[in-house]
């Protein structure tokens, strides 16, 4: 088994500076990475990267800690605003140790498509195009730019033929995108071979872009909770929650909702497109006809909490934002994967991780409780709490289990006229 960073005990008791020092010493970071993460976009850079731009607007970037993928040990960068899910992270994938998550990814595929009208004769076009594969083949891969040469490129086509509610031939490039998420590439793919379809269907092309829907680019992920480490109860409840998303759209969507709250947030915090994740698991998620949960869970011969998930993930380490954007820069050495597959190994256990952490929760003290319990700092602001009062109104309010605004309030009126709270 390869470890190649060490275990990190109480890191969420620790403080921000502190936090940063031992991020920076295990993922090797210089002191302008550390002022990147601590300055965020600038200005300039974000004018160049979206229109009309007026300012920023900035997620808390945090650190899930004890995740092993495959043997090795990971510091996941995760961008959230929502309380509890990197803590939520974290704690499922202690409880996985020492063994971790298994993740695996299939070859990175995407598909393009070139949408044909104006046709009469479906079939006899779809043979054209088909009987014309290498040809298309070849035109596509001069428009891929560098992938040929990496190994990657247009390795494939198929032909969908449509008559309702409109004639239309869809064509399909499959291309593999190696470490880019692949969208530039293949629409300049689609929008390129678009006149050579045109010529050999005798129609007009009009749409020529990516799908979201990436089912040649799978990621898979497995994982084993111990009976004797979480319990028979939570073994049992986890499995009666999964019947339920398993039976009922409605629970199904919001538990493939926790899934991706751990996935979209490392999506965001390396820069890559977040909604088209989104959109590509939910649709996943459908493919059946109706729509069910993205993850499996099982006991095993042992009596052990087995869980799976599988779900397209077509993320890049290069290109994009992720190569623009400073910060994402720095998640990305940090989490030091060696390319988009890594990357999206990674991301499948987070997402499994953060779908354990959601139905133990559910199905034990309930998922309010650790929530509000971190997001006791954020009512403390918000009822006007500064500096070292964050802390201790936040304190006062859990060991209250009173987890309020107006108790906030109170509580700060308190501190400032230098009264004892409780």
């Amino acid at each position: 088994m390869i470890v190649d960073k060490p275990a990190i005990s109480g890191f969420y008791r620790m403080g921000l500076q502190e936090r940063l020092e031992i991020v920076k010493k295990i993922a090797g970071l210089s002191e302008e990475d550390l002022s990147k993460l601590r300055e965020g976009l600038p200005i300039e850079l974000a004018n160049t990267m979206v229109e009309n731009v007026i300012g920023m607007f900035q997620l808390p970037l945090g650190i899930a800690t004890n995740f092993r993928v495959n043997g090795r040990d990971y510091l996941v960068p995760m961008a959230t605003e929502e309380a509890s899910v990197v803590a939520a992270a974290s704690h499922a994938a202690k409880l996985a140790l020492p063994d971790g998550f298994i993740a695996t990814s299939t070859r990175p595929i995407v598909r393009g498509q070139v949408q044909i009208i104006g046709l009469e004769d479906l079939e006899g076009s779809a043979r054209n195009v088909l009987s014309a594969r290498k040809e298309i083949l070849d035109e596509a891969n001069a428009y891929a730019g560098s992938l040929p040469k990496l190994g990657g490129g247009a390795i494939d086509i198929g032909v969908k033929a449509y008559d309702s509610p409109r004639k239309m031939l869809v064509v399909e490039l499959y291309v593999d995108c190696r470490d880019a998420m692949g969208a530039n590439a293949i629409n300049t793919i689609a929008e390129g071979i678009a006149p050579k379809l045109e010529e050999l269907t005798g129609g007009r092309s009009l749409l020529r872009i990516i799908s979201n829907l990436a089912t040649e680019r799978i990621s898979r992920a497995s994982v084993v909770y111990r009976r004797d480490r979480i319990g028979e109860e939570v073994v049992e409840g986890v499995l009666a929650a999964y019947d339920f998303a398993l039976s009922d759209p409605y629970r199904a969507v919001t538990h493939n909702k926790g899934i991706m709250n751990g996935i979209t947030a490392v999506a965001i915090a390396t820069g890559n497109d977040a909604r088209a994740v989104e959109a590509g698991a939910h649709a996943y998620a459908a493919l059946s006809g109706g729509y069910k949960p993205l993850s499996r869970w099982r006991r095993d011969e042992h009596g052990d909490l087995v869980g799976e998930l599988e779900l397209p993930l077509a993320v890049g380490t290069v290109g994009g934002a992720t190569k623009v954007h400073p910060v994402a820069q720095v998640a990305l050495k940090i989490l030091g994967v060696g390319g988009a597959n890594e990357l999206a190994e990674v991301m499948c256990a987070v997402g499994l991780a953060q779908n354990f952490a959601a139905l133990r929760a559910l199905v034990s003290e309930g998922i309010q409780k650790g929530h509000m319990r971190l997001h006791s700092r954020n009512i403390a602001v918000m009822a006007g709490a500064e500096g070292i009062e964050i802390e201790k109104v936040a304190q006062i309010m859990i060991a209250e289990k009173n987890i309020r605004l107006s108790r906030a309030k109170e509580i700060i009126g308190e501190i400032r006229r230098g009264g004892n709270s409780k």
